[in-house]
């Protein structure tokens, strides 16, 4: 969660096929929707808004949460379609698509899209290009629409191989979040469950834990220049065992231009319930809470294009927690990938472990 929805999109099924493939602006479509829902602290404080809207429903680490507030948005829009599911993309997996499909140009619009160009050249054509080819901002994304029709019709024409090659894309997509599910019918809902593809947080683990939760309160496409790094000990020595966890971000941008500025993010970190926050750096004014069988303390976090910065959090672990059946679940967030992760732990005998990752999928260290 955290992401900003530009667009969403209703498909109809029907014996296989699709017969309505539509999308909408959320610019437009937020209009409908009266100001009364008060939205949360940190969009309040940081984007001044006095609404909470669709475009920012995406804020739960929980895409369940995600799927139903966005639901419920879009009846407040007088919205009239009853839906079976909510599924909630990156713009990733646009990139995987178009590694299949080839390039593809789309009638009405210049230049070619493809999976390298693809992202920054969408974002381009909706945000400054429209004006220049005299396309009313009220019609700026009508290209989605135009470019998903597009799509479909490359992927009914690929081979057979094609569409193998194309379904395991689609498989790791859904194993690192990039696409998530929720369905209404439970079975359904709980077989999405079982493999991991419901972009939830793991309620049922019980040993050590944590979940960062970037939302990006900047209005901008930051997010595409910041790094991330993230760097945790646990250390069992003491009478009780003591978490520190490091998050570093490198804010990559050279300069201001029309797609980023300085990333402004409202950090949440979910750890096991029961923990204790002893203290951190750059966590001035932190909010704390428990949801989903974790606690959770949060802080705006602000990083100059250009610059580097670490945030620390050093907190205890509950009692439930010891050295002898120790494992530890890092969950991903959706969106974000190829994270470098070091992880330590410093057994009761003072021995010390090292382990290091790239994390695409949620991580679990034995």
């Amino acid at each position: 969660g955290g992401g900003f929805i530009g667009a969403f999109g209703i498909i109809k099924i029907k014996d296989g096929k699709i017969t309505l493939l539509e999308t909408h602006d959320l610019s437009n479509f937020d209009g409908r929707i009266p100001d009364i829902v008060e939205p949360p602290y940190p969009m309040k404080e940081a984007l001044r808004i006095k609404s909470w809207k669709l475009r920012d429903s995406n804020f739960s680490p929980d895409f369940s949460e995600n799927a139903k507030k966005a639901e419920e948005f879009y009846y407040m829009g007088e919205g009239k379609e009853k839906f079976d599911a909510v599924i909630g993309i990156t713009a990733s997996t646009l990139e995987s698509i178009l590694k299949i499909t080839g390039p593809i140009e789309v009638t009405g619009y210049p230049g070619t899209y493809n999976s390298e160009n693809a992202l920054i050249s969408l974002e381009y054509q909706v945000e400054k290009a429209f004006e220049e080819q005299g396309i009313e901002r009220g019609e700026r994304k009508s290209i989605i629409t135009d470019l998903a029709k597009e799509i479909e019709k490359r992927i009914f024409a690929l081979s057979v191989s094609q569409k193998i090659e194309l379904a395991s894309l689609m498989i790791r997509d859904l194993k690192q979040k990039d696409i998530q599910l929720f369905f209404k019918d439970e079975n359904l809902q709980n077989i999405t469950k079982t493999a991991g593809w419901d972009g939830n947080v793991d309620k049922d683990w019980k040993n050590d834990y944590f979940m960062i939760s970037d939302a990006n309160l900047g209005a901008f496409k930051s997010d595409y220049y910041v790094k991330r790094a993230l760097d945790y000990t646990v250390d069992f020595t003491g009478e009780k065992a003591i978490a520190r966890l490091k998050i570093s971000y490198n804010h990559t941008a050279k300069k201001k231009d029309w797609m980023t500025r300085d990333y402004l993010t409202y950090l949440r970190v979910y750890v096991p319930e029961g923990s204790w926050f002893i203290g951190g750096t750059d966590f001035s004014n932190p909010q704390f809470g428990n949801e989903f069988g974790k606690k959770y303390s949060g802080e705006i976090v602000k990083v100059p294009i250009g610059t580097k910065k670490t945030v620390e959090l050093t907190y205890s672990l509950p009692d439930t927690i010891d050295a002898e059946n120790y494992m530890l679940k890092i969950q991903k967030q959706a969106g974000i990938s190829d994270v470098p992760v070091a992880v330590h732990i410093i057994g009761k005998n003072g021995i010390r472990r090292d382990f290091s990752y790239t994390m695409n999928e949620d991580i679990v260290v034995e």
